[in-house]
């Protein structure tokens, strides 16, 4: 059992980084493996409707970034988690570019896969940008995995998204729900005995 964590943020050890990062540590408790796809900082080709992906087996034409190899590792993954940070109330383009290729050129291999999205931000935007990486779930027959709250961690540095006691709280529950869904729907997974509440008045 392996679930595919999308790193969609262009600073590879970032605020996005740790969020994902919480989530790959608890689904190793839970004996879940994980792994990391970042995306990188090359550029990134938009969808150009030009169909060659129906003509090149569900690849996309154009294999000079990311997208091929996004589709390849979320075709061998049992359950995916795309993270994103919040750019002008939405995820990163770079990061929507290869999701656009990726689904419409090899959208078959994963219906059906359990899959959530994770952001992160300094402040507002968040579930605008939630609400987007959804989308791609949800025109396909994916399963959306839930926590307690929309799936966002806030913070300018790594070091403040660890601080947000909730939002590290939510990323811990998503990756129990997600290995709980891909278990076969057994007891309800196990929350931790407070629940967090924070805001970012300082």
């Amino acid at each position: 059992m392996k679930i595919l964590l999308v790193n969609g943020s262009p600073n590879e050890k970032g605020c996005t980084y740790t969020a994902l990062s919480e989530i790959a540590k608890e689904l190793h408790t839970l004996g879940v493996e994980s792994e990391v796809f970042y995306i990188g900082k090359n550029p990134v080709r938009g969808c150009i409707a030009c169909l060659g992906c129906r003509k090149n087996g569900g690849k996309c034409v154009f294999n000079d970034d990311a997208a091929n190899a996004l589709a390849q590792k979320m075709k061998e993954a049992d359950g995916i988690i795309i993270g994103s940070p919040v750019y002008y109330a939405g995820p990163n383009g770079a990061l929507t570019a290869l999701l656009d290729r990726a689904f419409y050129s090899a959208q078959a291999d994963w219906s059906y896969k359990p899959a959530a999205a994770i952001v992160s931000c300094r402040r507002g935007g968040a579930s605008a940008a939630f609400d987007r990486l959804n989308k791609y779930f949800t025109i396909n027959r994916m399963p959306i995995v839930s926590s307690q709250y929309w799936n966002s961690v806030h913070g300018m540095t790594p070091e403040e998204v660890v601080r947000d006691e909730e939002g590290m709280q939510t990323m811990r529950l998503l990756a129990r729900n997600m290995a709980w869904l891909l278990k076969g729907l057994g007891d309800r997974p196990e929350e931790e005995s407070q629940k967090k509440r924070t805001n970012f008045i300082k």
